[in-house]
């Protein structure tokens, strides 16, 4: 038996969950794009044909952000791995295209490494008014940018339950993500600077604990009552229950550069996500463990990436980042050939062995002592595999 089955086997949930149906666990990606002038390698804000453009060739599966060098797109709904992978070339494929078509291109990761926040304009629209009003220089500042990954669970009770479990896990995966490790110019020390960016926002980081369905609900109204938010779009944890679809939203990752990354992900969250339900329809649950001290793992991520170490609550002890992403592919295992996934989900082997997005960057940096070459070396990346 592996070490994390010992952890769930020990948490017996009370009550019968007899024929609870298996959820779709179809996948949709969202991506943010950094939109980069190719001369001077900083961010370029939108040029209104682009836009246009871009809503005519992608319709709603293009969307302009709250800083106008964000560029984000969604995939169509898909069935598995295999079809998300399509769709996520194919998008990034017409970006490339039209952005290219005006002398621009694009890169992925969680910052860019030159340009300054200050230097980018916010898109015009209530929504992103009405954020900047609320928070100031915290909404101007926050120029990040992040993987969305929404499994479908269309059960809400068992949403709920999924959502509670699956938070130990978050700070493995975001291990591997990480991409961020400059700002402004400067080298941060993190591997992942955009969850430092983040975390000033309010509502973000791990979700909270929910008993049910019904008080995840009542704390969404109470808010809304309240005037804190107009709606549940605006609780931005590194996962939540999205208020509108029956999916889970997993928001923790950095944007990826390759395309094999972003799919790696997302496949890792899905059979996660699987295995966890089978724990559940079995009368399991994962060991609860305060969002304090899992919030500790995540910090460690982000400053360390795949190179540190995290605590294993269990064992009261530190264990290296690696080993314990080894125990997560041991754990989800049994769920990756169900899913047709598992050459997506061992790409964590891939991932270790060339190290991180963040790595990377820092390589290439202390190669040439250019930020702009760093740029460049996330443009190349982003389009990698892509045929255009």
């Amino acid at each position: 038996m592996d070490p994390l089955m010992e952890k769930a086997e020990r948490a017996d949930a009370p009550g019968s969950r007899t024929g609870i149906r298996r959820p779709s666990l179809t996948l949709g990606i969202e991506e943010e794009f950094q939109l980069i002038d190719p001369q001077t390698r900083e961010l370029k804000s939108h040029i209104q044909e682009l836009v246009l453009e871009g809503e005519a060739r992608l319709g709603e599966q293009f969307k302009v952000e709250m800083h106008q060098s964000v560029i984000e797109v969604g995939t169509n709904i898909c069935r598995n791995i295999q079809e998300a992978r399509a769709e996520v070339v194919r998008l990034r494929g017409e970006i490339i295209r039209l952005t290219r078509d005006r002398g621009l291109r694009i890169a992925s990761g969680g910052t860019h490494p030159i340009t300054h926040w200050k230097n980018v304009q916010i898109t015009p629209g209530a929504r992103y008014e009405q954020i900047v009003r609320d928070l100031q220089t915290i909404a101007r500042a926050n120029l990040i940018f992040g993987l969305h990954v929404h499994v479908a669970v269309e059960d809400n009770e068992t949403r709920i339950a999924l959502m509670n479990n699956v938070s130990y896990f978050l700070p493995h995966i975001f291990a591997l993500s990480v991409n961020s490790p400059f700002w402004c110019g400067e080298n941060t020390g993190w591997k992942s600077y955009r969850a430092k960016v983040f975390e000033r926002f309010p509502r973000t980081g791990l979700p909270e604990h929910f008993r049910s369905w019904s008080e995840y609900e009542g704390f969404i109204d109470l808010l809304v009552a309240t005037g804190s938010i107009d709606n549940g779009k605006k609780i931005w944890w590194d996962v939540r229950a999205h208020p509108f679809f029956p999916t889970l939203e997993y928001r923790i990752c950095d944007a990826p550069m390759r395309v094999d990354e972003a799919i790696c992900f997302a496949a890792l969250f899905q059979a996660l996500t699987l295995k966890l339900w089978k724990l559940h329809s079995r009368n399991m649950a994962w060991r609860d463990y305060r969002k304090p001290l899992l919030m500790e793992n995540k910090n460690r991520a982000a400053r360390w990436g795949i190179d540190g170490k995290l605590i294993d609550f269990g064992k009261r002890c530190e264990v290296p980042t690696e080993a314990l992403l080894d125990e997560l592919l041991e754990f989800v295992d049994d769920c990756v050939d169900e899913l047709g996934s598992r050459k997506e989900v061992y790409y964590v082997r891939e991932i270790m062995k060339m190290r991180t997005g963040a790595d990377r960057q820092l390589r290439v940096f202390e190669e040439t002592k250019d930020l702009r070459k760093v740029v460049d070396y996330m443009i190349a990346e982003t389009e990698r595999d892509v045929p255009v």
